[in-house]
């Protein structure tokens, strides 16, 4: 009796949890490309291809490809330097790195705007070197560095605390360089890690509105990112091309997840199938 009393309680569980996915995160997905495609599918191409989308997606595409390798590079710098040395000043160094998370986005767009913009700390000089970074890509990549800095770093910090460092440690007596010690040994328990922090770094990377908002000016066809356009757009009462932007976001992000779940499915095959797995 009380076996059946808890699996009823698991089966009442299981359905929440499934309803709640259903409700907040399928029927909204599939709401978007509805209306997306609620004009035909000729009409959805034509939204595509539309010269404002057309550059909005080669500038989201853009600034992930630039903020994607360049945080990565520092999460994993920033990751080693705190787990495999002790030295005064660590703790500090590990709490600036949440900085990002405890500031709004739109306040990290707005420190940008007041040290790099025309009236800003290095706005003078910068304008007599004829270099623009506010209200043009570079300001946008800057902010957008800045908002997702700490994923990959904060992912890979707990995750090579619980895994210890006794293993580089003998392979360091035993005369390995350091970079023979992570590409071998490091990196290939921390892939994974590594793998979940691009994919959430790239997801908001390409998603990113606060912060780029206030660097870019919101341009037309010079400073809009994808979540820019798709809030332009419905503001202009283009409600289908509004959809069409944010299908074509959402698209990015599920591509994202795919790569990912196959990856790491074909790293299972291969472990499977190794000599050693049994």
């Amino acid at each position: 009796m009380q076996h059946k009393h808890q699996g009823w309680k698991a089966w009442t569980l299981i359905a929440l949890g499934v309803t709640g996915a259903v409700l907040l995160l399928v029927l909204p997905l599939l709401l978007i490309f509805t209306q997306a495609l609620s004009l035909g599918w000729n009409t959805f191409v034509s939204n595509v291809l539309a010269p404002d989308t057309v550059h909005a997606i080669k500038l989201t595409l853009l600034i992930a490809a630039i903020t994607v390798p360049v945080n990565l590079v520092f999460g994993i710098m920033l990751a080693w330097c705190v787990t495999q040395y002790r030295f005064r000043g660590r703790q500090f160094l590990i709490t600036l790195t949440d900085i990002p998370y405890a500031i709004s986005p739109v306040v990290a767009g707005l420190c940008y705007l007041l040290v790099y913009g025309l009236e800003g700390l290095f706005g003078e000089w910068l304008y007599e070197h004829d270099i623009q970074l506010i209200f043009a890509w570079p300001g946008m990549v800057m902010a957008t560095m800045f908002v997702t800095a700490p994923f990959v770093a904060r992912i890979l910090i707990p995750l090579m605390q619980a895994q210890g460092n006794d293993e580089e440690h003998a392979a360091l007596t035993l005369g390995a360089s350091g970079w023979q010690i992570f590409r071998r040994i490091t990196l290939p328990k921390i892939k994974w890690g590594l793998l979940y922090g691009v994919a959430i770094t790239n997801a908001r990377a390409v998603g990113e509105f606060g912060a780029v908002s206030v660097v870019s000016g919101v341009i037309r066809g010079k400073t809009l990112t994808l979540p820019l356009l798709i809030q332009q757009l419905n503001d202009d009462n283009k409600a289908v091309a509004a959809f069409t932007a944010a299908a074509l976001l959402t698209t990015i992000a599920l591509v994202t997840l795919a790569a990912k779940i196959v990856m790491e499915r074909k790293d299972v095959l291969l472990q499977a199938r190794s000599p050693g797995s049994k």
